[in-house]
């Protein structure tokens, strides 16, 4: 799917910027994994960009399909609100040079957005470098699928299990865990008795103040295995 062909419909970009601690949270699961020539694809809004983007980076490459938010992604970075090292970028995995490569990819809520998925990771996979990361974080669990993920433009939740067939070729699954056990049991709750389509500001910051600080511990202890979320850590594997 070419730039020219794509356009964003969801809405939950601006809502979810709110949620300072979840992105904290993820955030230290990949940041060992970036290194220093990273290609985020789905930049969307800039608020990953501007998260892990930083100025002792060799290069970042904020890519995205979407012509509308590509164009404010630009504007930002004219306006010095992205690092300078942070290069903006219209298009897909199918508009780079076959010939670039980075240290790692990213999907930040973004694969879920893409149809073949396991076609999209196989041509991530030939962008990296030997032994680089290709990085997924993505809503957890097929049966929490509601409205609001098909408004949004969701094709599918994942498991761990699901996310595991999509190794590509030459590649090693390093990490693969659940995030926030204490938002899946929230996100029950709510879809057996609150039946809310999509969250509210409101419900958004008393999440991300109130439970996410409590499955930060809790997911420890747990050892990963339960939550809302799903982080997964793919390794290209040298020679490949």
């Amino acid at each position: 799917m070419s730039q020219s062909s794509f356009a964003y419909v969801g809405s939950e970009l601006e809502i979810f910027a709110h949620a300072h601690h979840w992105r904290a949270y993820w955030k230290s699961q990949i940041l060992p994994y970036l290194g220093q020539n990273v290609l985020e694809v789905g930049a969307g809004i800039g608020s990953v960009t501007r998260l892990l983007c930083n100025p002792d980076m060799n290069r970042w490459v904020a890519m995205e399909p979407d012509l509308s938010m590509y164009q404010r992604l630009r504007q930002m970075a004219e306006r010095g609100e992205l690092e300078r090292n942070c290069f903006v970028r219209a298009g897909t995995m199918a508009d780079l040079d076959p010939a670039e490569s980075f240290d790692s990819i990213l999907y930040i809520d973004v694969l879920e957005h893409i149809k073949d998925d396991r076609i999209e990771l196989e041509k991530a996979s030939r962008h990296l470098e030997p032994n680089g990361h290709l990085i997924v974080l993505a809503p957890a669990h097929q049966s929490l699928f509601t409205p609001f993920d098909s408004a949004i433009g969701h094709f599918r939740r994942y498991s761990l299990p699901g996310l595991a067939t999509l190794s590509p070729l030459g590649t090693r699954m390093i990490l693969s865990r659940y995030l926030d056990c204490i938002g899946l049991f929230a996100s029950l709750g709510n879809r057996l008795l609150l039946h809310s389509s999509s969250p509210t500001l409101k419900q958004i910051k008393f999440w991300d103040s109130l439970l996410v600080r409590i499955s930060v511990k809790v997911d420890r202890f747990l050892n990963y295995r339960l939550g809302k979320s799903v982080i997964a850590v793919w390794q290209k594997m040298s020679g490949n």
